[in-house]
């Protein structure tokens, strides 16, 4: 009787304990109410499906309600920066598009945001081509002939971007910087602005993630040249890739991370990365993305914040070389 008491005894105190997290000597962190992620953009755009994507399933891992808290506003910063202020306990997350991570950094200088030291990243969530399009007036059909298309003609073509230090203004002008040709920034202000401009002919040539230009592609309003991926887009399988046109380790892909605050406890990231890598492995999920024109693509978190820094110190070099000033 007192071999079984103590057998009970023990196993009482192992039940009480916490579990520890695989490789960890710290107990695994077990979260017990909401799980809010940030999302800071207005709803409907990629950062917000991007959030949407993961949020059910992994509120079925942790256990607890995940919610998408949309906070938009001055290009991403207000809910970056409501993100970057947050108790780092790994109850408020945030979802972060990569040219608002790297592109505010490097117009803007770090004093009020700096991703690398504010954030701790969970991992990467999905990475995507960006196409490259023209009107269909412009008489090329792939990136070499538009190169040398522009250049007979300097200052004579207009390209659209989402704004001063957008990802499309600064991917523009690194591929200026790296072909030798002149083209005007025209900014705007919306998506839709910028595509019924470009199908109007005011400007030329315009680069975004596939989801909003895909249908004017396949009615014939708009003319892809090429895409900025290492392959080509498996929704354009006869466009070439930046690669094939010769332009090596350009990059004007498109990508999503999961973050928390920075100091975050180990534990909880180690918990979070864990989940959300398990979520991102479900066939559902990845199938989603595909639909939507993105592909997921996990990354672990120091994988992430290496990104986040190279990508930081070649958009600094082009706003230094371009002389690109912040409104």
């Amino acid at each position: 009787m007192m071999r079984a008491a103590g057998r009970r005894a023990v196993l009482g105190t192992l039940l009480a304990t916490p579990a520890l997290a695989p490789g960890n000597s710290q107990p695994r962190w077990q979260p017990d109410r909401t799980v809010t992620i940030i999302v800071p953009s207005p709803a409907g755009g990629g950062t917000d499906f991007s959030a949407r994507l993961i949020s059910e399933p992994l509120s079925q891992r942790l256990g607890v309600p995940v919610v998408v808290e949309n906070r938009p506003g001055a290009g991403n910063l207000v809910g970056m920066l409501a993100a970057k202020r947050a108790r780092p306990d790994g109850y408020l997350l945030m979802v972060g598009y990569s040219g608002a991570m790297t592109g505010h950094p490097a117009v803007m200088g770090t004093a009020e945001l700096n991703p690398p030291e504010d954030f701790a990243a969970i991992g990467q969530l999905t990475d995507t081509s960006q196409v490259i399009t023209v009107h269909p007036s412009v008489p090329v059909r792939t990136l070499p002939e538009f190169i040398e298309y522009a250049k007979a003609r300097p200052g004579q073509l207009n390209y659209a971007s989402g704004g001063n230090g957008s990802m499309h203004h600064l991917g523009t002008e690194l591929l200026k910087l790296r072909t030798g040709i002149n083209l005007v920034h025209i900014p705007y202000r919306g998506t839709g602005e910028t595509i019924a401009d470009l199908i109007a002919g005011r400007v030329q040539f315009y680069m975004n993630s596939p989801p909003p230009i895909l249908p004017f592609i396949r009615e014939g309003k708009l003319r892809a040249i090429a895409t900025t991926g290492q392959q080509r887009h498996p929704a354009l399988p006869d466009v070439s890739s930046l690669n094939e046109a010769g332009l090596h380790d350009v990059p004007l892909n498109v990508w999503y991370g999961l973050y928390a605050p920075a100091r975050t406890p180990e534990p909880v990231l180690a918990r979070l990365n864990a989940d959300f890598h398990a979520v991102l492995v479900l066939p559902e999920i990845q199938r989603r993305a595909e639909e939507a024109g993105t592909f997921v693509a996990y990354a672990p978190g120091a994988a992430v914040m290496t990104r986040l820094r190279a990508e930081i110190a070649t958009w600094t070099d082009v706003v230094r070389t371009v002389g690109i000033k912040p409104d």
